[in-house]
């Protein structure tokens, strides 16, 4: 790799241009074999002082990213992508920081961190309207629809496609983003099980599509294809699924991708069981499983297919030990990106490196300055400790004690986005816990950590699968037994997060589900030995969830909720607590205008929920309206 010595403007700039191109001409090659090669660019222009060639920096990075988004390596792409967000703010251009918040966002969202994704595709949104580039704009709307549709939220998926359709129909130019707003737009339709949205639109995305020039258009092709297929057997078309099957084959043949001839093994192999053809069905799939035991990023598809398939021929025990194997491999990847994503986060904050992705603060040098605040006060605590230097200290250590679980929030919210799309619930159940612990005379102190640790008692529902988490009736044994090992994986991700003072937030992920009867999960803990902190959560959780609408139930009135959690007093609930805790929301009720609202005061604070309201916003505007900010690279899924 050329070095770049910085000597001279115009030196530097010939320097910076050449190692430029040599990225790129690496970066058109593809070949893994180049990885040494970007690891080693992204270090090197890591190690420059920040304030130097920032845009010249910015832009290899970003030549980096997409390298490492292509070939599969994500996490290697969250720092030199985080940099790049960095390093645009500090050159002040608008263009190339809407390029590398998108890039933030694709990285974010295809390694898991999907409330961090939208919180950056928010920021592109509003990059490119007010820059006015329509391009731009459009491959944000598709880009979010497939981050909203990794979290399952399929219906706001489905409106963001629709504004990318829309703007496509509006502007000859931005056609080229058709054919994938209309393949994600299908795919949604399927999950959304609205079978003629889903046939139209597949039929429209194939009709407009060119011959495939390259791999990624081939695979794109094959993408659709498949969802095509699955949307006819859907709808009892089996001999025209075969053909759109026979297509997807020929052009997997044509690509020569371990990906696509996953993709379409599964979907021929699903074809016959569906048309009579079990055995060679099952044993299509058989086969391709095994495959994509090796390429361990198509073993998701893989596995829900055999469920699926086994499911069709009536044989359920078989479709459990599938879905059992899925349970492992979700809750497996998922924890390991969750903790790589913390990991990343806390290295980052530990040497001021951390960006507000949606720009609305800035964490950089905030680490050190809050260390630096906590020790000045405890130096000087001997000397002189008065009232107003113990607030001081106190919200020093709050202030840093929230910077480093942040990572953790925003993976707890990811994980209960598929439950609450408005990712308020662990945030009002947080408040109502550190309310319900202050009747309960803890100190201010335990109120707070309360507060904080009970937005992370779902975190472990990141390692549940959506067949369990999303079904809409009631779950049986087997998927029960699934659901109720989210404490246990939630208190393991905590446990391994190297996060200062989690004990208490991994306490309650552990026992919020313990009833006071001892007939809970997952230890069967009984009375005060289950952990105060996960008994006050469990009140506040389970109050807050009969409240609100979920994918398996309305919601409820707030006066039967309320008999409810009294009538489980002493059963589910500990007694003392579930007495406290009507006579709690009681008040609440009378002294609150509204009451979500009030309960909800932190979550509106936080940059998920700040990037929804500016996605919505953006929606309800429509467009041409150019008020707004984004956009990113063409690394288009």
């Amino acid at each position: 790799m050329r070095s770049v010595q910085p000597v001279g403007k115009t030196e530097t700039d010939h320097a910076y241009a050449a190692l430029l191109a040599e990225a790129n001409e690496k970066l058109a090659s593809g070949h893994v074999a180049n990885s040494e090669f970007f690891l080693q660019l992204t270090k090197e222009l890591g190690q420059i002082a920040d304030s130097e060639f920032a845009e010249h920096r910015a832009k290899c990075l970003l030549v980096a990213c997409q390298f490492f988004y292509i070939t599969g390596q994500p996490f290697s792409a969250i720092d030199p992508a985080s940099d790049a967000v960095r390093l645009a703010r500090l050159a002040g251009s608008r263009s190339l920081l809407r390029k590398s918040v998108n890039t933030l966002g694709i990285v974010s969202a295809d390694s898991g961190s999907i409330a961090r994704a939208i919180e950056c595709y928010a920021e592109a949104l509003e990059l490119s309207r007010a820059l006015r580039d329509d391009d731009a704009e459009c491959a944000t709307w598709n880009n979010l629809g497939v981050a909203l549709l990794y979290a399952a939220q399929y219906q706001d998926a489905q409106a963001c496609n629709e504004r990318a359709l829309q703007m496509t129909e509006e502007n000859v130019a931005l056609r080229r983003h058709r054919a994938t707003a209309l393949s994600n737009i299908a795919l949604c339709s399927l999950h959304l099980e609205d079978f003629r949205r889903g046939l139209e639109a597949a039929e429209k995305s194939i009709s407009e599509r060119s011959e495939p020039k390259n791999s990624g258009e081939v695979l794109s092709r094959v993408l659709c294809e498949s969802h095509y297929a699955r949307l006819l057997l859907e709808v009892d078309s089996v001999d025209k699924a075969r053909e759109r099957c026979a297509i997807a084959r020929r052009f997997t043949a044509q690509s020569k991708s371990e990906r696509a001839e996953i993709i379409t093994s599964i979907v021929e192999g699903l074809t016959e069981v569906q048309s009579g053809r079990i055995d060679l069905g099952l044993s299509r799939l058989s086969s391709t499983l095994e495959k994509a035991r090796l390429l361990r990023a198509m073993l998701r598809d893989a596995l829900i297919a055999m469920v699926k398939a086994h499911e069709m021929i009536g044989q359920p025990e078989k479709a459990l030990s599938y879905l059992r194997e899925l349970m492992d491999y979700t809750r497996t990847i998922q924890q390991e990106n969750a903790l790589r994503h913390n990991s990343i986060y806390l290295k980052r904050l530990e040497r001021g490196l951390v960006d507000d992705p949606v720009g609305s603060r800035t964490f950089a040098k905030r680490e050190a300055q809050l260390r630096e605040q906590v020790t000045q006060k405890e130096l000087i605590r001997k000397e002189a400790e008065t009232e107003l230097a113990i607030a001081e200290k106190d919200k020093a250590r709050r202030d840093l004690f929230r910077s480093r679980i942040e990572m953790l929030e925003r993976m707890a919210v990811t994980a209960e986005l598929r439950d609450d799309s408005t990712g308020e619930h662990s945030y009002r159940v947080g408040k109502l816990a550190s309310l319900l612990a202050h009747d309960f005379g803890c100190d201010e102190e335990t109120c707070f950590m309360i507060d904080i640790a009970a937005r992370l008692h779902d975190i472990g529902k990141i390692g549940v699968p959506d067949a369990v988490l999303l079904k809409p009736g009631r779950l049986n044994d087997a998927e029960l037994q699934v659901m109720r090992s989210h404490p246990i994986i939630g208190a393991e991700l905590l446990s391994k997060s190297d996060t200062p003072h989690v004990q208490m937030a991994e306490e309650i992920a552990r026992h919020h589900h313990e009833w006071w009867d001892g007939t809970g999960y997952p230890g069967n803990l009984s009375g005060s030995a289950i952990p105060i902190a996960a008994r006050i959560t469990a009140l506040a959780d389970v109050f807050d969830a009969l409240t609100h609408k979920r994918p398996y139930k309305e919601a409820w009135p707030f006066e039967e909720a309320v008999v409810e959690i009294a009538r489980l007093g002493g059963s589910q609930f500990d007694p003392e607590l579930s007495t406290m805790f009507v006579a709690l929301v009681t008040r609440l009720r009378s002294e609150q205008q509204d009451l979500d609202a009030f309960l909800g005061q932190a979550a509106n604070a936080t940059l998920f929920k700040q990037a929804r309201a500016k996605i919505q916003d953006a929606l309800n505007r429509g467009p041409g309206d150019d008020t707004g900010s984004g956009s990113r690279l063409d690394l288009q899924r």
